[in-house]
Parts: structure tokens; C-alpha cells; sequence
């Protein structure tokens, strides 16, 4: 394989035989997204190169603040969950606007919390695991073209020195962004529209302590959100409707101040800013997520408001589902049209945080009396009605997310499996095999081929074919060894 990679320093050619690249991947992007993805295909053994168009380095000017529990559960299943809660804070409520506050403490998963945690800080985690595991990195490295045929993807890439060379890989992944360069490389289009202009963002340090960890209210025509970092600054965003200027007008504290005062009622004594800006938020989304080789990710395949805090999260969760559809791909054990489902299963995650996220900013800039009617009817029936609540607890949070099964499947496949007490240890520890795992009952000794063994520690009579993202594939209320072994075959896990 010819390209800018060879080290994690971004320097240095590669060349390798068509066999290997045969079997390697090339991803454009080292956000969260692409970082995951990349980190899960090394440690199963896949040749994985990440370009990324800037200089090595993590920054601490990154947007997204919080982690919600189904990327818990996923970070959890790769060994790094207790890294990151180590440096977050817990909350176990979100609001969302005045009178809409979602209790998180009767989630049914381990982690009954929204980790109020900056992105940079998950880009660190999931940088260290990417080296670890053996992803080549391109830092200062732009995507300038890509090509596929048949037999693979080939993307020219200009490196820090000015020279274009061609990366050749069996499969390509665009993480790279709202401007996605591998999206307008396959020719798809990104049709949306912006729904807030002019928001405000600025990290500073605060003289009054903010009376809650997350803080976010609207009043008029104002709203504002003011979260903590671990060294004593505080991210603030504002948004003042009445005021819509382009991204590019300069920005001073004092109008930060002033969005914050009337949507929050004072400033918290807000000084010393130390990175100020102005931007817009979109929605948007891409029609397909696969243009042959080629697949979307993040996002490049979709944006949202930041209502929920669900954009980083929902990244996360596409490179959760993609990554071991390519290895297993890539192994020779894929079932057929496999790679097809991930945009089966995830365009229509993508469309639904598009229009949750988006409803959530309507209702808490509600202006028009009609439509505070409409909020307040909202608030009251999420508050009142337990399974409404657990409905938008479980779409905003992930854990009720499921994905669409094969008419006459078992009814949990499809589903998430929490994080299970089994026989001997818990689901998520075996998860991090990166295989299927094979849940029985106790008193059952099934072949399990390549997947995890693994026994309820309770009576339970149901058997379980876990994905590796821990989702069920196949289940049976009574199952024999031959039911199991259609099954593993049928997965690519068979002995």
C-alpha cells in the first residue's frame, strides 16, 4: 500500500502487495468517530490507516459535552468506561427546557447517568487506545480525491510536505465532518437546512457557582447552557433569536453576558475567556451511508442541533455498529449483505435524533402561545405517563434504540442486551473479545464455535446470539444444539 502513514506521527511510506490491501481500511477523520472505528478494527488485526487533515495534537475547544449511557455501555464493552467516569461527572437528570427534566436513575443499564464529560477528553481515551492497537495515522493529511473499482478504494491524500500519493485500502470510511470531503468524493449530497444562527460559545471562568452541574434554561428570546471542564472553566452557549448575525462578525464576552443574563437571569460573573465563537447549527443528513466501498459515519452522514446532547453520541454508535460488520467482513465470515445493514440500521437512527433534537429546540424556544401550549402538554405528558417518559429517556439516551429484525425472528432480536449478570462475570467484559457471545442456560452445553461462552446466572431459559456491539442476532425460548448450530453458521461463528 503506497501513502503518507508508517507511524503515529503521521511521517514515512508504506508499500505493501494487493493481497494486503485486500485487506486494510482507510478512514478520514480522527474525531470520536473515526478514532472508535479505527481503534476496533486494529485490535482485531485489521491494517487500519486514519487520516486527518490536522496537526497531531488534541485540542480543548471541542463542542459536545456529554456522554450518555449507551455509549457508556459500548466504551464499557471496550475496557475504557471506568477511564472516562474517572475524569466526568455524573448527573443523573437532564433537562432539557423549563419543566422538562428526564430522571436518568431508573435507566436499566449500569450506568443510570449522563457523563458530563468534554469531547476532548473522549478523544484522548479513544486516541490511546488507537496507538495502542496499531492504527497507522496521516496527521496534516487531506483527502484530495477518491476512486473505487472492484477490487478497492483509492484515495489520494496530500501530506504535511506537499506531496500527493494514493492510499489503496478494501474499504473506506468518511468520519470526516459537516464538510465531509469523502461525502462530496462519492458524490452525495447533504440536503438540510440550518435551524439556529448565530449561537455563542465561549469557555470561561466563573466568579458564582452555576446553581446545577448542567445549567440551561430559555426566557424571550434567549437560551443559554453552561456546563463545567475539570480545570475550572465553564462552557457556556447562548443563543439570542432576536439577533442574527453571520458566523464571521466578531464576538465579545460582554454579548455572551448579556444572552446569559436574560436567559438565565445573571452572568455568574462570568471573565477571563479563553476562546470565544460564533457558528450555526444545522440539520442535515445524507440520503445513503454506502456508495459501494465506501461508507458515512458521524458526522459526515449527519448532523443535528445540539438539543440532548445526542451528536457525538449517535457518531459513536454508528462506529459501533459498522466496525465489526467490516471485520467480519473482511475475515471471509460475513453472512450476505451484511455491510448492507448498517445503513439499513442506522439511517433511520440518523433521521429520528434529527427530528427528536430538532423538536426539542422548537419546544424550548417556543415564542407563539400555541406553542408553549404545546410544550407545556409535552412536559406534562413525559412527567405524568411512564411509558412516554421511558420512551424519551430511552431514544435520547440510546438504551431504547433498537434495530429492525427478519419477519418471524425471535421478539429480542434486534435489541440491546444490558449489561447482564452471567455465570462467572457480566456481558460486557465478554464483549470485549470483540466477538458474538453465546448466552445459555446454566444446565446447557452447547458448541459454540467462534462465539463466547457465556451462561445465565439465574434460571433464565432463553439462549442469546449476541452481536459484538450487543445488539441480539438470533434467540429461542428453548433451543437444542442443532437450533445453536444453524445459528453460529448462519452468524459466520460456527465451529
Amino acid at each position: 500500500m503506497n501513502g503518507t502513514s508508517g507511524s503515529s506521527e503521521g511521517k514515512g511510506t508504506t508499500t505493501g502487495h494487493a493481497g494486503e490491501e485486500r485487506r486494510t481500511v482507510v478512514v478520514v477523520g480522527a474525531g470520536p468517530t473515526g478514532l472508535l472505528l479505527a481503534g476496533d478494527l486494529a485490535a482485531a488485526g485489521v491494517a487500519v490507516t486514519l487520516v486527518e487533515k490536522r496537526a497531531r495534537g488534541i485540542g480543548n475547544l471541542s463542542r459536545a459535552m456529554v456522554v450518555h449511557a449507551r455509549t457508556l455501555e459500548q466504551f464499557d464493552a471496550r475496557g475504557i468506561a471506568d477511564e472516562l467516569e474517572a475524569v466526568g461527572e455524573p448527573l443523573d437528570e437532564l433537562r432539557l427546557f423549563d419543566r422538562l427534566t428526564l430522571d436518568l436513575s431508573h435507566l436499566r443499564s449500569r450506568f443510570r447517568y449522563v457523563l458530563v464529560l468534554p469531547q476532548y477528553e473522549v478523544e484522548r481515551v479513544l486516541e490511546r487506545r488507537a496507538v495502542k492497537a496499531g492504527v497507522r495515522f496521516a496527521y496534516e493529511t487531506e483527502l484530495v480525491g477518491l476512486a473505487q473499482d472492484a477490487d478497492g478504494v483509492h484515495l489520494d491524500v496530500r501530506g504535511p510536505d506537499g506531496a500527493t500519493s494514493t492510499l489503496t485500502a478494501a474499504y473506506a470510511v468518511g468520519a470526516d465532518g459537516l464538510r465531509s470531503g469523502v461525502r462530496g468524493a462519492v458524490g452525495l449530497p447533504f440536503p438540510g437546512r440550518s435551524v439556529i444562527r448565530s449561537l455563542v460559545l465561549a469557555d470561561v471562568k466563573l466568579t458564582e457557582r452555576p446553581p446545577a452541574l448542567l445549567t440551561v434554561d430559555t426566557a424571550g428570546d434567549a437560551f443559554a447552557f453552561i456546563a463545567p471542564f475539570a480545570d475550572g472553566y465553564h462552557r457556556v452557549v447562548g443563543w439570542d433569536r432576536s439577533r442574527n448575525v453571520p458566523d464571521s462578525e466578531p464576538l465579545d464576552l460582554d454579548e455572551v453576558r448579556g444572552i446569559v443574563r436574560q436567559a438565565l437571569g445573571r452572568d455568574f460573573g462570568m471573565h477571563d475567556a479563553r476562546w470565544m465563537s460564533r457558528f450555526h447549527s444545522d440539520e442535515r443528513q445524507a440520503p445513503a451511508y454506502r456508495v459501494g466501498r465506501v461508507f458515512l459515519a458521524g458526522d459526515a452522514a449527519h448532523v443535528h442541533s445540539p438539543a440532548g446532547g445526542q451528536g457525538m453520541n449517535t457518531g459513536l454508535q454508528d462506529a459501533a455498529n459498522l466496525s465489526w460488520k467490516l471485520i467480519a467482513t473482511l475475515r471471509g465470515r460475513a453472512p450476505e449483505g451484511l455491510l448492507d445493514t448498517y445503513e439499513a440500521e442506522r439511517h433511520p437512527v440518523g433521521r429520528a435524533v434529527l427530528r427528536s433534537s430538532g423538536g426539542l429546540v422548537r419546544f424550548a424556544m417556543a415564542k407563539r402561545p400555541w406553542t408553549r401550549a404545546a410544550r407545556a402538554a409535552f412536559a406534562t405528558l413525559v412527567g405524568r405517563v411512564g411509558p412516554v417518559r421511558a420512551r424519551a429517556v430511552g431514544r435520547i439516551t440510546g438504551v431504547g434504540i433498537a434495530y429492525p429484525a427478519p419477519r418471524g425472528a425471535h421478539r429480542l432480536v434486534g435489541r440491546r442486551v444490558p449489561d447482564v449478570a452471567l455465570r462467572g462475570g457480566r456481558l460486557h467484559e465478554l464483549l470485549r473479545a470483540g466477538e458474538f457471545v453465546l448466552i445459555a442456560p446454566r444446565d446447557a452445553a452447547f458448541e459454540t464455535g467462534g462465539a463466547v461462552p457465556a451462561h445465565w446466572s439465574s434460571a433464565r431459559r432463553t439462549t442469546l446470539l449476541v452481536r459484538p456491539d450487543g445488539y441480539v442476532a438470533w434467540a429461542a425460548d428453548e433451543a437444542d444444539a442443532a437450533a445453536v448450530g444453524a445459528a453460529l453458521g448462519e452468524w459466520g461463528c460456527g465451529a
